[in-house]
């Protein structure tokens, strides 16, 4: 059995023209329109550009405008920023109008989108100190009610919370989402935060997501579950500015999770393309530095691991997502971490991912029509567009189905 058998499905169609006859004999075009699959990096450039169509600011807009080009290109699925020091940043003055219409902008375009996060200690709110600790969660469970519902049919999946391992043990600096974690636990703050965003969108996708893979990490999810924890998909960050994971570590962090038998997202990926940050640095955020150039060897080195690490994950059943954090180079530390370069030139990471998505990955073909109008087509998951001469149709594939399809 292929490796990939898992990821396609096979349609018994018979094809018939708008009045019934069948399309007998006939060439059948049949090209990939999208995966189920989620092919996903932030997409944080698209909130940016709705602030520059506002503004009236051609020349952001013409650049910003050309990324997003060659991000729908690559990518059907975009992580959107809900960090909440930054979307609300004075009390009731929200970030709310140009990340809607981003997320619009990306839905009209057939990419889904995630928002990130809804509760995290950092980045948080500084205006949530003024108050009490019984406050702060009321506030934190009313920001959830006023974002989910206000999103709700244009953003359905979210990271619920973020980095829980380390929560109520966090001493960078104070904040209000550490305290109120120390005082009720990880288990009871995570439960009431996914309670109330199940209750805002009984359908969302809602998952949990953390850097830490280590068997705290297991050992919470087991609790988390144990306390009846709406979780929809397990996230797991893999920033690896400091080397590649390998196939090996990779294989075990899928292993080890997959015993809960939940879907996993890998939501934050960081495979850099130039010097390696050095192995003493434990808190990643610690390495500060004014450049961090993108070399030829580094590039050459950081799509060969894309490549290697996109095929495991994708081999792997219980995965259903995977998102590059960063689609261009100095965002997140300055790494040399995107599929573009900061003048969005191409890197050789995005033809090498490109490659395995829109042709490795994707079924695109012509076949051939019985005497009955009859094909089978076996595709990778998704929906794809069906042509002959000037007849067309749009085919949903994400289970073995028998159709008949009417071209038009």
């Amino acid at each position: 059995m292929s490796k990939l058998s898992h990821r396609k499905a096979t349609a018994n169609l018979t094809l018939v023209r708008a009045d019934g006859t069948p399309l007998a004999n006939s060439p059948v075009t049949v090209r990939q329109a999208s995966h189920q699959f989620l092919f996903g990096c932030g997409a944080f450039d698209s909130v940016a550009l709705m602030q520059a169509q506002k503004k009236g600011d051609e020349k952001a807009i013409a650049f910003l405008s050309e990324r997003m080009e060659k991000w729908l290109k690559l990518f059907n699925y975009g992580t959107l920023p809900f960090y909440w020091g930054r979307y609300e940043p004075t009390e009731g003055q929200t970030m709310e109008a140009p990340t809607m219409a981003a997320a619009k902008w990306m839905k009209e375009r057939g990419a889904t989108t995630k928002g990130h996060p809804l509760c995290w200690h950092t980045a948080c709110a500084d205006w949530l100190m003024n108050y009490s600790n019984k406050e702060i969660l009321e506030k934190q469970l009313k920001r959830i009610d006023r974002d989910v519902t206000a999103f709700k049919g244009t953003i359905d999946m979210w990271d619920v919370i973020n980095e829980v391992v380390i929560m109520p043990n966090f001493d960078k600096y104070d904040n209000a989402i550490t305290r109120i974690c120390q005082e009720m636990g990880r288990i009871k703050l995570v439960k009431a935060v996914f309670d109330e965003a199940k209750a805002m969108n009984p359908n969302a996708t809602l998952l949990i997501n953390d850097f830490n893979t280590s068997a705290s990490y297991e050992i919470l999810i087991d609790g988390l579950l144990e306390a009846g924890v709406p979780i929809s998909a397990i996230g797991i960050q893999s920033h690896q500015h400091q080397g590649y994971w390998g196939a090996e570590k990779l294989r075990d962090v899928l292993n080890r999770f997959s015993r809960f038998g939940l879907p996993i997202h890998f939501t934050e990926n960081t495979l850099i393309s130039g010097d390696i940050m050095p192995a003493h640095i434990v808190d990643l955020n610690d390495f500060q530095v004014d450049s961090w150039p993108s070399t030829p060897e580094g590039e050459a080195r950081q799509a060969a691991e894309i490549s290697e690490m996109y095929t495991i994950l994708f081999e792997h059943p219980l995965v259903q997502a995977i998102t590059t954090w960063d689609f261009t180079d100095d965002c997140w530390l300055h790494a040399p971490s995107g599929f573009l370069h900061v003048d969005n030139t191409e890197k050789p990471s995005y033809h090498a991912l490109h490659k395995l998505i829109h042709e490795d990955w994707s079924t695109n073909e012509t076949l051939q029509t019985d005497e009955n109008g009859h094909l089978v087509l076996e595709g990778f998951k998704g929906s794809f567009d069906l042509t002959s001469g000037n007849l067309f149709a749009k085919l949903e594939l994400v289970n073995d189905k028998t159709e008949t399809l009417t071209l038009l």
